[in-house]
């Protein structure tokens, strides 16, 4: 019977989904806990914080950010960043100004992308991994990638369910029964999902649930100080590390970040 075929396919697409969730989550849980020696009672910098929460891409918006408060890099609502002071002081700062050129200016997307991919963000995120603290490459499509497959599976039950009760074929199975079947598969994608929501969210793709747990404690302690009241740089560029570029409120930066390629943002979308 047709319905049958289009029950098979629906079990198919909900086991095969709920299986991967249940291996990235298994995955996600044995990088951790408190793995490397490294990632044991110690503070997060700003660029551990900002790659642990947003990856490369965060880690470079940080650096711009900073740089420009301090005016020695400036950011036009144009999209277009110009060096100031040529002399980097670490070597993501000397990255963002490699990757402008020697002209000394260039579109802040292309700066975006080049400065993420530079040696110094790969080692960044090496020591992490070894401290435990990040996700290794091989598993960074692991949780969250997941959960959207089943998301993705839930769907897909819903339709060839709907498509099995509309079409001709049941024969004499009741519409009551036929809507049953595709119930188990239902439930079973739904409850796979309440599952990892309480026990993997949030679905970091960069942060350990080590490096979660740091997260979570540096957000908490600055959310404790008020981030422009007293001036505190620190406070402010950790609440973009964590945010992201939402958290910068001076507007002319807002818009002048606001610029990225068209690739850049396909594949945040995709993330």
């Amino acid at each position: 019977m047709f319905w049958s075929f289009l029950l098979l396919l629906a079990w198919i697409a909900a086991g095969t989904a709920c299986i991967r969730l249940c291996l990235a989550a298994v995955h996600a849980t044995a990088v951790d806990p408190d793995a490397g020696p490294g990632g044991r009672g110690r503070d997060l910098t700003l660029y551990e914080a900002a790659f642990l929460s947003g990856g490369p891409a965060r880690v470079a918006d940080l650096t711009l950010v900073s740089m420009a408060r301090q005016r020695r890099l400036l950011l036009a609502h144009t999209g277009w960043a110009t060096v100031v002071d040529p002399s980097g002081r670490d070597e993501m700062e000397r990255s963002v100004i490699g990757a402008i050129g020697p002209e000394g200016q260039s579109r802040i997307a292309p700066v975006r992308t080049a400065a993420a991919g530079t040696e110094a963000v790969r080692g960044l995120a090496d020591r992490l991994v070894a401290a435990g603290l990040a996700v290794p490459d091989g598993a960074r499509r692991g949780p969250a990638f997941a959960v959207r497959q089943v998301r993705a599976a839930a769907l897909i039950v819903v339709a060839l369910g709907a498509v099995a009760l509309l079409a001709p074929g049941r024969g004499a199975v009741p519409r009551d029964l036929v809507a049953l079947w595709f119930a188990l598969p239902l439930v079973l994608t739904l409850s796979c999902l309440a599952i990892a929501r309480i026990e993997i969210h949030p679905y970091s793709r960069w942060a350990s649930p080590a490096g979660q747990r740091l997260l979570t404690t540096l957000a908490r302690r600055n959310r404790t100080t008020a981030p422009h009241a007293t001036g505190d740089e620190r406070t402010y560029l950790t609440s973009v590390a964590v945010l992201g570029v939402r958290a910068v409120d001076e507007p002319d930066l807002r818009a002048a970040l606001a610029h990225r390629e068209p690739q850049d943002t396909l594949r945040e979308r995709l993330r």
